[in-house]
């Protein structure tokens, strides 16, 4: 049953008096008496002095803590006595009543203590990450001296997962953005008369660059996602403790056939979407430059080394190995709430692109003379 919401005065010989709230002060119950209950709040409130005591309020929510926050001047009245689980309400509407005047001086330490933070963080996380691939080594080192104890199903399973279900999506993406690639350099390169180097420029950059980029960034928001979210689910579930109470190592069972999984198979999309890529951009050029298909794939392997393709396989590794244990790493770090597991796939979401990114900048520079005539 609803009770009505009411306020009274309370007269105090030779002290401020006292507005006492009763009932339910909510959506349901407010209703058509809201313009009324406003009118009386800004009459009361207008004496700061008035101690207001809503211990006699059944049920409040933010309805009603809106309505009483108005009237009191969007700050929290000093004399205030109520419920310790209505406070939250008061809490949230964000005043403590403490007001920073204009002339208080600025703290100078707080970017410092954020910056001082972030980086603490950064570390913490780091340092996890070592650690769990110092432990991965060392499972898949007595995973090779035992082979008949590795997880094969698992691996196979994931490599399924993350490698074949994710061949159509690799390949579209893989060929639009040959076609892009195609139909813009040719528009450059009439110019000058050389559309014959389109053929180096779309080898070049998908089978160095863009191939191995642009899987690794599809692979980590589509199986890395998945990977990060699956291991929180289990740790929210309390899997992974039952896990750990039944003697089952979750790095061997559940972390080391993502990383390998990965590892294997994203090697083998980055073939898939340089193939993918290079058709559309073979198509681009036959269209825009009249250049035809044998002439484009006669001429591919003498002007692209195939260093390039050794130094996309390479990175490909690398990427796989990294999103694997960043997926997985992020996963192990959330909190038993529904709120960290999409704060911590969504972060290891984009730490896994900018650690891609990071990583094929280094490539880059380490091997600038390799592959390039």
């Amino acid at each position: 049953m609803i009770t009505s919401p009411s306020l009274r005065y309370v007269a105090i010989p030779d002290r401020e008096g006292r507005v006492e709230l009763t009932g339910a002060w909510n959506l349901a119950a407010l209703g058509k008496q809201i313009n009324l209950l406003r009118s009386q709040l800004a009459t009361y409130a207008a004496n700061q002095g008035l101690h207001w005591d809503l211990k006699g309020v059944d049920s409040l929510d933010t309805v009603g803590a809106a309505l009483l926050w108005q009237a009191w001047g969007e700050r929290r009245v000093k004399n205030l006595s109520l419920r310790p689980e209505h406070d939250a309400l008061f809490v949230g509407l964000g005043s403590t009543g403490e007001h920073v005047s204009p002339g208080a001086r600025y703290d100078w330490t707080v970017p410092v203590v954020t910056i001082g933070e972030s980086v603490l963080a950064f570390l913490s996380y780091l340092y996890a990450a070592v650690q769990l691939f110092g432990q991965l080594a060392l499972d898949a080192a007595y995973l090779l001296a035992r082979p008949s104890r590795a997880p094969w199903r698992e691996i196979s399973t994931n490599i399924y997962r993350a490698g074949a279900q994710a061949l159509p999506i690799t390949a579209l993406l893989g060929f639009l953005i040959g076609v892009v690639i195609g139909y813009l350099s040719a528009e450059q390169l009439r110019i000058f008369g050389a559309g014959v180097y389109i053929i180096n420029i779309l080898g070049i950059s998908i089978i160095r660059e863009l191939g191995p980029v642009l899987c690794a960034i599809l692979v980590a928001g589509r199986s890395g996602s998945a990977m990060t979210a699956q291991l929180g689910v289990m740790k929210i579930t309390q899997e992974l403790d039952a896990l750990s109470v039944m003697g089952i190592s979750h790095t061997t069972r559940l972390i080391l056939p993502k990383v390998v999984a990965l590892a294997v198979s994203l090697p083998l999309l980055v073939l898939w979407t340089d193939a993918a890529a290079l058709l559309g951009g073979m198509v681009s050029a036959g269209f825009e430059l009249d250049i035809s298909y044998r002439f484009f794939l006669t001429r591919l392997p003498d002007v692209v080394p195939i260093a390039n393709l050794w130094l996309g396989f390479s990175k490909a590794v690398v990427f796989g190995l990294l999103i694997g244990i960043i997926a997985c790493q992020f996963g192990l770090r959330i909190h038993r709430d529904t709120s960290s597991l999409a704060i911590g796939t969504t972060t290891s979401v984009v730490t896994s692109i900018t650690i891609v990114i990071v990583t094929d900048s280094i490539f880059a520079v380490l091997f600038s003379h390799v592959g390039l005539r």
